[in-house]
């Protein structure tokens, strides 16, 4: 049987149900490898490939194929990895999993507690290519950020999914660890020449399928190290190996690290993870949150208040949470409030807070606006003179910069945040009917952003 030209058919006609991008993407590179009783057995690129085929397109594929062949099949789609993989069970029974390789890798890191948002969505996405096909995609692979928004948890993510998937051995380090490594081998090579530890160190850093680096900008004060690194980059790369890299800063910008090393790590494909936004980082507390047996109810509004404060860390984040219920705890309180969680948090947010601040921004150019101080917009004072432009400050915090009613309330002197929302939404009712009114408000508006 000609399972090229059948195939060839098949995509011919389902090159007309789809569009040239999607066709391109998910089809061009597929081919049908065997054809028994009914079922069909379909060669694609990557793993990824699998899962979209089969969630997308199963229904597709089916009555496409039938057309073509004049019968009904089942599907089932398989990676050159997958088939190595059950060549190697049928014919080398007996040899062992790499699984009990010291990867070093942390179990909890996955790409399934991985949150992915605007500002990690291409590092993620990366990530999870480079695990489907190590050493043929983006190799070497460098990740860069500032500290704590999830650069090791993608190392460990992308370790953790091509130890189970593809059965291949995986090493974890810091450059810390590779400095220690390094200069314990040349203080025993400086006694004596022990071959030995030589071989034992190129065993551990060249005998693996992935080698990932986790902040290699230490290297930097390890002048001696970097010659050993760049030998051991070159013969993993030779052998296309995987190399995973991550640091706080760009290779351009590691000015301390030789220049072939550099000019090394943008060989393949440089990636950078921004902080994450408002309505991410609410997506990384409300799953932490989901990992801590609470006795009650984490508000909404405490939620809003860390997130809020809480702009460039993701670490920071966790601890807020942490720091939060330790908090209700020890003050053998059993609810969890947005005042407790100010109480709580009043001390720590100011190593999180990073840029000027918004609230004080619309406080600056409201206050100016109307003639008043800000010590009055802070204040209890109900004189329409002040009241109103206290509302009107406080509805641009919230339906313009997104605070939190929490913290626009603590910004304000103090206000619950239930006389926030009234407060918003007495501003709301009357722009909407007043066209002055609100024509008066998008001007402060473009006051904040002309200073912002």
């Amino acid at each position: 049987m000609d399972y090229d030209s059948i195939w060839l058919s098949f995509l011919e006609k389902i090159e007309q149900n789809l569009t040239p991008i999607n066709y391109t993407t998910w089809f061009a590179d597929t081919k049908l490898i065997n054809l028994d009783d009914h079922a069909a057995t379909i060669l694609v690129p990557i793993h990824v490939h699998k899962k979209h085929l089969k969630e997308s397109y199963y229904d597709l594929i089916v009555s496409v194929f039938s057309e073509v062949t004049g019968s009904n099949f089942t599907f089932e789609f398989v990676t050159e990895d997958d088939l190595k993989k059950q060549t190697n069970e049928e014919s080398e029974i007996g040899v062992p999993s790499v699984k009990s390789f010291q990867s070093n890798l942390n179990p909890s890191y996955t790409f399934e507690n991985f949150i992915i948002g605007e500002s990690n969505k291409f590092a993620g996405t990366t990530a999870l290519a480079v695990a489907e096909k190590p050493g043929y995609m983006y190799n070497p692979l460098f990740i860069y950020s500032k500290s704590g928004l999830g650069k090791t948890h993608l190392l460990h993510a992308i370790g953790n999914y091509i130890v189970q998937n593809l059965n291949q051995k995986v090493l974890y380090v810091t450059s810390e660890q590779f400095v220690n490594d390094f200069i314990e081998l040349y203080r025993k090579n400086k006694k004596e020449n022990n071959i030995e530890a030589t071989e034992q160190f190129k065993r551990k850093y060249r005998d693996v399928d992935v080698l990932m680096i986790d902040d290699i900008q230490y290297l930097e004060i390890a002048a001696k190290t970097q010659q050993e690194f760049f030998n051991t980059f070159n013969d993993l790369h030779t052998k296309n190996k995987q190399i995973i890299i991550t640091s706080d800063r760009s290779p351009d910008d590691l000015k301390q690290l030789e220049e072939r090393l550099r000019t090394r790590f943008t060989w393949g494909l440089m990636v950078d993870i921004k902080p994450p936004n408002f309505d991410l980082r609410l997506q990384i507390i409300n799953k932490k949150i989901d990992s801590h047996d609470l006795a009650s109810p984490f508000p909404d509004e405490a939620k809003e208040f860390i997130a809020s404060n809480c702009t460039s860390d993701i670490r920071k984040l966790e601890g807020a949470i942490t720091r939060v219920i330790a908090f209700a705890t020890m003050m053998n309180k059993s609810k969890i409030t947005p005042e407790l969680a100010i109480d709580a948090l009043k001390d720590y947010f100011g190593n999180c807070v990073t840029g000027k601040n918004k609230i004080e921004q619309v406080l600056h150019v409201v206050a100016q606006h109307y003639n008043i101080s800000i010590d009055d917009m802070k204040s209890k004072k109900r004189i329409s003179e002040i009241a109103v432009p206290r509302q009107i400050a406080m509805f641009i915090c919230r339906t313009i910069y997104n605070e939190a009613l929490t913290k626009i309330g603590l910004a304000f002197g103090g206000k619950n945040h239930t006389t926030v929302m009234h407060s918003v939404e007495k501003i709301k009712n009357k722009s909407e009917e007043d066209s002055a009114f609100n024509l008066e408000i998008k001007k402060i508006i473009e006051k904040i952003e002309k200073v912002s």
